[in-house]
């Protein structure tokens, strides 16, 4: 196991291990889309990031084609990074309420935000074995993320390809706590 947040990321940005998502975010990033036509694209898998105390863990389903696949940064640059950061800026959780880039000063203050899977999928569709090429990314994550207490998962589905009682819930959480 990983020994550090840091060397785990270096891992998920080397990781080939779903060939259909890798042709796929390397494809998007050189045809790009009009809008964002003059940027580079990440092209890459992306990890997680933010507070390494984080008591508040965000889990998304996966990164967008044209959000982190093009900025490098979880819920950054597309329109759900944009809801997220307005939030979690209004409740304390992060230092500005927008996320447009990897470099546009966006830190976050006790909460670490990641997703299920660390390619952006066709369709916004990961397969079920491309969720479990990456599972052990996640349960890496959450045994160095010591202070988690709160899991919010995005979209729903994310909690459930992360499983109530997978191997990457540590007994704290092993609870499912209901929105009301």
């Amino acid at each position: 196991m990983s020994g550090s947040l840091d060397s785990l990321s270096g891992e998920i940005l080397r990781c080939r291990a779903c060939p259909r998502l890798f042709e796929y975010i390397r494809e998007i990033a050189k045809t790009k889309t009009r809008r964002f036509a003059d940027q580079e694209y990440h092209g890459r898998p992306v990890p997680g990031f933010g507070d390494i105390n984080a008591r508040l863990l965000v889990v998304g389903l996966a990164p967008a084609a044209h959000g982190a696949n093009r900025t490098g940064r979880m819920f950054t640059g597309d329109s759900s990074g944009d809801w997220l950061a307005r939030v979690m800026h209004r409740y304390g959780f992060a230092s500005i309420p927008t996320s447009l880039s990897a470099d546009d000063g966006l830190v976050l203050h006790d909460a670490y935000v990641t997703a299920a899977a660390r390619c952006a999928p066709p369709g916004n569709r990961p397969t079920a074995e491309e969720l479990h090429n990456c599972s052990d990314y996640l349960r890496r994550e959450m045994a160095l993320l010591r202070h988690v207490r709160v899991v919010l998962c995005l979209p729903s589905a994310a909690y459930w390809t992360r499983g109530p009682a997978s191997s990457a819930t540590p007994d704290y959480m092993s609870t499912r706590i209901s929105a009301y």
